[in-house]
């Protein structure tokens, strides 16, 4: 979602803008914003040259001269800088068990950072362990910025009753914690049976998301928490919510808890991450511990029995994520990055 917000922005300021998808489609693909130049790769494998030889044709036939790579595939981006030495690398590091860096793995990472240009790093975290252990010409640290873009067709509708609702924008993998959320919700049941829990999120149909779907089912959830996978109206499905949460054990700078704030949804967050650099407990929002169900209910229960302060948090939260997490604040570093020698 970065990658097409960073692409849909620059094209917005004037700058001609291409996304490159390698593996694989889905309804993101919707986002992308009509001046964005597009390419689909069809990667197969880790090394797969007849897509290495389409990339590398396509940023020459368009004098493409910096590569703005996401997460893995720096690697692709390398191989790219092997055949055009010219053209630039801008690593964006969005890692997320920035909790527990000190197992992550380095190589082959930091053997090609030196091909890099900039690292971008979305918290604080990251931006240290890359100034340790990368070799790139620059580092930054340049916190995510979110938005809506051109709006989607609405076509995902939540079940449960119309300002009870709390969703969960995050792919299901295991740094996101859903299973200690789903603990938490069964407290919050205990006190507010009509309130529903709508997890919002990729799922990779892996061990994890099959741990999280045996959960709902032995517990008997199936009639209060609902899962929807991957949609592409972020906003009409935020605009039918009450509360938004997010119950990580790590984290860099979630984009979902940006689009919270401008969909003015008063949210409860686990002090991981950024996210207590975006929410200041009792003012925007709540903060608590990650790995505590017990906490973590408390924090909805307290929304959900202060519609007051729900609306207040939600207002409050919307003006902090526009005055400093804005995409005109972020594009215009990032373009000035783009230009460093």
């Amino acid at each position: 979602m970065m990658a097409i917000n960073i692409a849909n922005a620059l094209a917005e300021k004037g700058v001609e803008s291409h996304l490159c998808t390698t593996r694989q489609e889905g309804n993101l693909k919707a986002k992308i914003g009509s001046a964005v130049k597009y390419l689909f790769l069809n990667k197969k494998k880790a090394l797969d040259l007849k897509a290495l030889k389409k990339l590398v044709h396509y940023i020459k036939s368009n004098e493409i001269k910096v590569i703005h790579a996401h997460a893995t595939s720096y690697f692709t981006a390398f191989l790219v800088k092997l055949w055009l030495p010219k053209v630039r690398i801008v690593w964006h590091d969005h890692y997320g068990n920035s909790e527990n860096l000190n197992a992550r793995q380095k190589f082959p990472l930091t053997l090609v950072s030196k091909a890099f240009h900039t690292v971008i790093s979305v918290n604080n975290n990251l931006y240290q362990w890359a100034k340790l252990h990368l070799k790139a010409k620059h580092h930054t640290y340049l916190p995510n910025f979110a938005s809506f873009g051109a709006a989607s067709p609405k076509t995902t509708s939540l079940h449960g009753l119309n300002e009870k609702r709390i969703v969960c924008l995050a792919n299901l993998r295991p740094q996101k914690d859903h299973l200690n959320l789903l603990k938490a919700f069964e407290i919050v049941q205990e006190k507010h049976a009509d309130w529903t829990l709508h997890l919002v999120g990729l799922d990779l149909k892996d061990a994890y998301a099959e741990e999280i779907k045996s959960y709902i089912t032995a517990h008997h959830l199936a009639t209060c928490v609902f899962l929807y996978g991957s949609c592409a109206d972020t906003q009409y499905i935020l605009e039918q919510a009450a509360i938004g949460v997010l119950g990580s054990k790590s984290e860099g700078l979630p984009v979902a808890l940006l689009e919270y704030g401008l969909a003015k949804l008063p949210v409860v967050v686990t002090a991981v991450g950024e996210c207590g650099a975006v929410v200041s407990n009792m003012e925007n929002g709540l903060v608590v511990p990650p790995n505590n169900e017990i906490k973590l209910a408390e924090g909805l229960i307290f929304l959900i029995e202060n519609e007051h302060k729900r609306k207040e948090f939600g207002e409050n939260l919307y003006i902090k994520v526009g005055l400093n997490y804005s995409a005109h604040a972020f594009i215009t570093q990032l373009i000035a990055l783009y230009k460093l020698e």
